[in-house]
């Protein structure tokens, strides 16, 4: 069994900024994923330092040296489960997840079991298109919305199971 922290929209610059029930869930992760917007090279080089192993790309409200640092999408397979991970940049209403599926053709990823993604701040685990999208929410707690995590857990011979996690309260 292999533990997937699936993270992101933390929007720090520092990884001393990120919250610390946060930075233990990704120093006991497996694999540490963060689905981008952090805002700073300080928190990108602190989660890959404390993470076991991290995959990490950027998203729309990232600088330009983060951007350089980070690829726009990441795809990686653990115990036979294929995972593409993006932040997609929608500039209007959110669509369906199912519209994140032409940024991984299946002849460039040879096909996915899990989307992982960042952008909307809302936790979320459903499956379209035979595809199992995952969204942790958001990376810290805010006035009204608490800190939210999700976390994948190969059962091998690309099994797996998903679940939600609040590691904050909203403030």
């Amino acid at each position: 069994m292999t533990r997937i922290l699936i993270v992101g929209d933390t929007h720090v610059r520092e990884w001393d900024e990120v919250h610390p029930a946060l930075r233990e869930r990704v120093r006991s992760a497996d694999i540490a994923v963060h689905c981008g917007d952090w805002t700073g090279i300080g928190a990108v080089e602190g989660f890959r330092k404390e993470a076991r192993r991290a995959v990490m790309v950027h998203g729309n409200s990232d600088p330009v040296h983060v951007r350089e640092a980070l690829p726009y999408r990441e795809v990686f397979e653990v115990d036979g489960v294929r995972i593409g991970v993006i932040h997609p940049a929608w500039g209007r209403e959110e669509p369906p997840p199912v519209e994140l599926l032409p940024d991984f053709p299946e002849a460039d990823t040879g096909g996915l079991d899990v989307i992982a993604y960042g952008h909307i701040h809302v936790p979320l685990s459903q499956v379209h298109a035979g595809v199992h999208f995952v969204n942790g929410g958001q990376g810290y707690p805010s006035f009204r919305v608490p800190g939210t995590v999700a976390w994948i857990e190969t059962r091998g011979e690309g099994r797996f199971t998903v679940s939600i996690e609040e590691f904050a309260p909203a403030r």
